[in-house]
């Protein structure tokens, strides 16, 4: 396993991160267990979570996901082997995460009572990465969004969930801070906050990135690159519109998209041409979709980690796998032609 620097933490995480967002919905506590030991073994140490997940989000599964890794943590009692993020809600009317029930905002007193909740679920007294889940200001939803509009209403200054985010470090409850679903504006102004304030600087962005949505190169590689604040890339397989299995509008049974319907983002138009065109150069490259799509993600120079997601342990496998495979540059050209012709068709 290759580990790479996270920001300039001095810390160094795998390249592949495991995503737990499904961990008690589609997976068991016992399958979430199994899927943890397996990918420690494999060299993972990074894991992601969220007071969210699991994923699609209600009030009953809500810390869920955390639970599971906290009973897991201390089951095996490696906390010392793990680098484990999670993550804080931003703007949201979501109003079950708050005692109150207040909607969902990234305030002072809401981060201090929400680092607090996800410490007990997780049964630790710290955590390596604490990450602003989407911003806390109305924006487009989505990762970097290329069609920006302004959107009035409230939002909850920069300036203060930095320094709640400063306390909570001060505290030794939270050792980094990142984003999550921000744009290259927001980042920046996290940074100029930190720098003139001193206060924690932002160590990556939690963005979608996948061959079907490149959008993060347009601007926020250079702040990548230029700032050492490394991509953790989420839906690196589309939500696994890349792996195939929906094509033609197929539904396999126990699938994310057949379970819950949330996979409109995957077939907008245009999704379904790149997928069949990106299936066609894996095929004449002797390899598997799925490796291909990760490992085309693992090469960006601006990536830290790719975020994993599997439901079973045949898919995990697969997926842990994609380190070994290469991206070269003939492979590399044919990609970057399919993209010339398609674009980004699920931003």
């Amino acid at each position: 396993m290759e580990y790479r620097p996270l920001g300039r933490t001095g810390l160094e995480v795998s390249a592949l991160c495991l995503g737990t967002m499904t961990f008690g919905q589609q997976n068991t506590e016992a399958e979430g267990h199994e899927q943890l030991d397996y990918a420690l073994d494999q060299g993972i140490n990074f894991l992601d979570t969220a007071e969210l997940y699991s994923i699609p989000p209600k009030p009953e599964t809500a810390g869920s996901t955390e639970r599971i890794i906290g009973t897991w943590m201390k089951a095996r009692g490696n906390r010392d082997k793990v680098m484990l993020a999670t993550k804080v809600c931003g703007l949201s009317e979501m109003t079950w995460f708050r005692s109150d029930g207040a909607p969902a905002r990234p305030t002072r007193a809401q981060i201090f009572e929400a680092v607090d909740n996800s410490l007990k679920r997780l049964q630790t007294d710290y955590i390596d990465l604490y990450q602003l889940h989407w911003p806390g200001r109305p924006i487009v939803w989505g990762s970097n969004p290329t069609r920006w509009k302004s959107t009035p209403g409230e939002e909850t200054p920069i300036a203060e969930t930095l320094d709640a985010f400063g306390e909570i470090v001060k505290a030794g409850k939270v050792r980094h801070i990142g984003l999550s679903n921000e744009s290259a504006w927001g980042t920046m102004r996290f940074l100029f906050e930190s720098e003139t304030r001193g206060l924690p600087r932002v160590a990556s962005v939690q963005n979608a990135y996948s061959l079907l949505n490149r959008t993060y190169e347009t601007n926020m590689a250079e702040v990548s690159l230029r700032e050492d604040v490394g991509l953790l890339a989420y839906s690196a397989l589309a939500q696994g519109y890349l792996t195939g299995k929906y094509q033609r509008g197929a539904r396999p049974a126990g699938a994310r998209t057949t379970l819950f319907n949330r996979g409109q983002r995957y077939e907008l138009p245009g999704a379904e041409a790149a997928i069949d065109d990106y299936m066609a150069i894996a095929r004449e490259a002797g390899l598997d979709i799925s490796q291909m799509s990760l490992a085309f993600a693992l090469s960006r120079p601006f990536m830290a980690s790719v975020i994993l997601g599997a439901t079973t342990m045949e898919q995990l496998k697969t997926d842990i796998a994609a380190q070994d495979v290469k991206i070269t540059p003939e492979l590399e050209a044919k990609i970057d032609a399919v993209h010339q012709l398609r674009g980004n068709p699920a931003p």
